[in-house]
């Protein structure tokens, strides 16, 4: 099993619902986020595009963050995805310098935080939360080994990105565009 997400960079309207609801199931503090939206302009004035990115950890198959933890705190867990064991975590940082994507932070309680794909409402066959309250249905979750995962088909039908590919990472965040 490897789970994954794609965002639909077409359907979104960087409403930040999904910023919202992973505040609140995850009780991240204020002034805190496990997830983002970005916005993108390309090109010249006047061929312009706009592109809007809920962005969060990729959950990496390659993750610096695993390789690089003295303790063994980040570490990979079911489908693939990257945890962090916060009572493992001393808190060094090291994890936060070797990511690329910028999605860990400190907790103010001293261990280092992220997105974990909401894997306790996964394990009870719930969507994570951000995907749960996406009005505009622009977040797709799954498991990449189940070829009729919402995931696969929609990655097997769109035109897709990942960030920073040049890193090795293997990242399992994709962009439809």
């Amino acid at each position: 099993m490897r789970y994954a997400m794609a965002i639909d960079t077409k359907k979104c309207v960087g409403c930040s619902d999904c910023v919202v609801a992973c505040q609140t199931e995850n009780d991240v503090p204020i002034g805190y986020c496990r997830d983002w939206v970005v916005e993108v302009m390309d090109g010249t004035y006047p061929q312009l595009e706009m592109e809007l990115r809920s962005e969060r950890c990729n959950h990496c198959e390659n993750s610096p963050c695993v390789r690089c933890c003295p303790t063994g705190a980040s570490h990979y867990s079911e489908g693939g995805t990257v945890l962090v064991t916060k009572n493992e975590c001393i808190g060094c940082s090291a994890c936060i310098t070797s990511c690329p994507y910028d999605a860990r932070f400190v907790h103010p309680e001293g261990y280092v935080d992220k997105c974990t794909f909401c894997l306790h409402r996964v394990k009870n066959g719930m969507q994570p939360a951000c995907v749960a309250v996406c009005p505009t249905k622009c977040m797709y979750f799954g498991d990449l080994d189940d070829p009729r995962s919402e995931v696969s088909e929609i990655l097997k039908k769109r035109k897709y990105k990942t960030l920073i590919p040049e890193a090795g990472t293997k990242p399992h965040l994709y962009f439809l565009i």
